[in-house]
């Protein structure tokens, strides 16, 4: 059964001032107290593991959802995880991976797994905030998600080692309340249903839906709503052939 969120976008008549006011304060909506649990709760599978259940310290990783100007609006990537990948292939997640250590904080993990992962230099991203660490337990891993905004479309380079293919989805179709359902798959035998996004071809559901609930309780608590943008203030990114777009 679909549920959803209200949502509310503001006209395209609406100055571009709009879209600066949105930045502002969804910063200041991240630097205040989250939604945290309660959202990712939302979207997660039923008896979903929160913690771990042993001493061994868990992996640390990061993601970065990113903010920025499509021609359907405002605007995340998500990444379709090549097969060939030891956690989570064929999965649809944010871009991000493993704390290394020649990263000082999950946030320099976030936006260099970014920029390796996405093939553009994300030197000029402005990280806006970080949302509530969630903990996988397949992976035995503790991920931290950072919310970042550019003002251009990147052009991308997906790395083919790692990415299958990169979705861009706007703001306003996650907003949708008809976009929030209840998916089913066999996993050994067994039929498993858990909440999910669904966007077209796409099913967002697990660790990255949950994050995503958190960043769209987050946004909905933006008094100035999601700005719209009108198609010639956006600087397109790569050609068709270079990434798999939602449209």
């Amino acid at each position: 059964m679909a549920q959803g969120y209200n949502h509310r976008v503001e006209s395209p008549t609406q100055p571009i001032e709009s879209l600066g006011a949105f930045v502002r304060e969804l910063r200041e909506a991240l630097e205040g107290d989250l939604p945290g649990i309660a959202a990712q709760m939302k979207m997660a599978p039923a008896q979903r593991q929160m913690e771990p259940l042993t001493t061994v310290p868990p992996r640390q990783s990061a993601v970065l959802a990113l903010l920025h100007p499509s021609p359907e609006g405002l605007a995340l990537f998500f990444t379709v995880r090549s097969n060939s990948l030891r956690h989570h292939g064929g999965q649809i997640s944010f871009p991000g991976g493993g704390v290394e250590a020649q990263d000082l904080t999950p946030q320099d993990a976030a936006l260099r797994e970014t920029e390796e992962e996405l093939g553009f230099s994300t030197e000029g991203i402005d990280v806006l905030g970080k949302l509530t660490p969630l903990f996988i337990a397949p992976s035995h891993n503790i991920v931290h998600p950072y919310v970042g905004w550019t003002p251009e479309q990147p052009t991308l380079h997906p790395d083919p080692a790692e990415v299958a293919s990169v979705l861009v989805v706007p703001i306003e179709v996650l907003l949708d309340p008809g976009t929030q359902s209840s998916c089913t798959w066999r996993l050994d035998g067994r039929e498993l249903a858990a909440p999910c996004f669904a966007v077209k071809q796409a099913t967002i559901w697990g660790a990255t839906a949950m994050m995503l609930s958190e960043l769209i309780a987050v946004i909905q608590s933006v008094p100035t709503g999601v700005p719209a943008l009108a198609p010639e203030r956006v600087r397109r990114c790569a050609p068709p052939d270079r990434r798999a777009e939602l449209r």
